[in-house]
């Protein structure tokens, strides 16, 4: 089976690939997760969050931004002494400053809206061949990146938005041999 070139070689890693990356995620709050944990990966490997991913959901109270956006510095320096997450007192304080800010966005447009909004509602699919013609940031993920930084958000950057982009399906860059390219290409907005 083939698969793209990252995806390997743990098992947590392989899942991650055939189940979850790349396809296209409707829910606000999931996005904002997933937005979070992208942030928290900068510097890292995926593969750290990954096998964090867990623990960051039970320290985060399930990524529930109107939970995380009462939060202060008691919460901080909980969190700071959590050996589960990723302890960096900068990411710990933006996710909370990010919850707020979603809050805002949520209210005014919806939070999925407001980001499917920059695809047309409906992924972009590549066809990239190989693992070097994928981009690290493009012109759309640095464009979403300076909105949502005068949104008010922090750790956002165009690489941590065009890896975001990619985990959730706004756009589609499984390479054209891997065996989740075309499965992923199907996939669309639930109606209702």
């Amino acid at each position: 089976m083939q698969r793209c070139d990252w995806a390997g070689p743990e098992q947590i890693y392989l899942d991650y690939h055939d189940t979850d990356w790349g396809v296209p995620e409707f829910d606000s709050r999931a996005l904002w997760e997933k937005l979070i944990l992208d942030g928290f990966q900068a510097g890292l490997s995926w593969i750290t969050i990954l096998k964090k991913r867990e623990n960051f959901r039970e320290a985060f109270a399930g990524f529930d931004p109107d939970i995380i956006a009462t939060w202060g510095d008691a919460e901080v320096e909980t969190l700071l002494q959590n050996p589960g997450i990723i302890r960096h007192r900068g990411k710990i304080e933006a996710t909370i400053t990010n919850a707020r800010v979603w809050q805002q966005i949520e209210a005014r447009e919806g939070f999925d809206r407001y980001l499917w909004n920059y695809v047309g509602g409906a992924p972009l699919q590549n066809r990239f061949a190989t693992q070097a013609e994928v981009p690290p940031s493009t012109a759309l993920s640095t464009q979403i990146s300076k909105d949502l930084k005068k949104q008010g958000f922090k750790f956002c950057g165009p690489t941590i938005v065009y890896a975001f982009m990619e985990a959730v399906g706004m756009v589609n860059d499984h390479l054209v041999s891997c065996h989740r390219h075309d499965v992923v290409a199907g996939m669309t907005k639930p109606q209702g």
